[in-house]
């Protein structure tokens, strides 16, 4: 079962956090993990290349079978251990369609997260814009408030989709961790920060959390001003 998974991942990415949560959850504890340093382009190396053509991370394969998009995995996981571990995907259609609308909807955030911090990594200083940054960063603070919205609809100690804990919260908590981490300011998202918090001592969570974290601080808080 486990044992014949291999999961090649880098530790901060939300998109490899999200497999290593769902494989926790699903108490998939067995599998084969091999963690890899982006900073040493470890991602583009033949050993990722073999199984991923695109030198990205995560890269899986169970037995014969190679996935490379972190949702397909967390999906496949989901589908073919059913009765093990966190049900992450409801029976009922309405609670499915909304996992599902969450689900997809944080590929909305990490567009925004990423195109900050993505535009301190990759643009010349000198060729930065005020203007550009300033659009980004309400682009972001709207996508904030839309989620702020969500948690504020939901009775108190919710999760991104009601009662439970879904895969919604595994594609969702990822990505808020690395806003926090890059210096989101959380008093302007009070129901976001109060379910990062809950939700961060979930104990997936913490065996999957990203070990460089613990070791070193943020080397930028660029969030901070949105």
């Amino acid at each position: 079962m486990a044992e014949s998974m291999l999961l090649l991942w880098g530790s901060g990415s939300p998109p490899c956090w999200r497999v290593t949560i769902a494989l926790e959850e699903k108490k998939l504890q067995g599998y084969k993990g091999k963690l890899l340093s982006f900073e040493r382009m470890e991602h583009k190396s033949n050993e990722v290349l073999e199984i991923n053509p695109r030198g990205q991370l995560p890269s899986f394969r169970h037995g014969k079978i190679v996935l490379n998009e972190s949702i397909g995995i967390c999906l496949y996981l989901e589908n073919q251990f059913k009765s093990q571990g966190t049900q992450l995907i409801p029976e009922s259609g309405a609670e499915q369609a909304l996992v599902y609308q969450r689900m997809f909807e944080v590929l909305s955030l990490q567009e925004k997260v990423v195109a900050i911090i993505y535009y301190f990594w990759k643009v010349p200083e000198n060729e930065r814009h005020d203007s550009a940054l300033e659009r980004n960063k309400k682009a972001l603070n709207a996508e904030l408030n839309l989620w702020e919205g969500y948690l504020e609809k939901l009775p108190p100690n919710s999760h991104i989709a009601g009662e439970n804990f879904t895969m919604a919260d595994v594609m969702l908590f990822p990505q808020l961790a690395c806003a926090i981490r890059f210096g989101l300011a959380t008093d302007k998202y009070p129901r976001m920060f109060e379910y990062y918090t809950r939700v961060k001592e979930r104990p997936s969570i913490q065996a999957s959390w990203p070990p460089h974290w613990n070791e070193s601080t943020p080397m930028t808080d660029v969030l901070k001003d949105v």
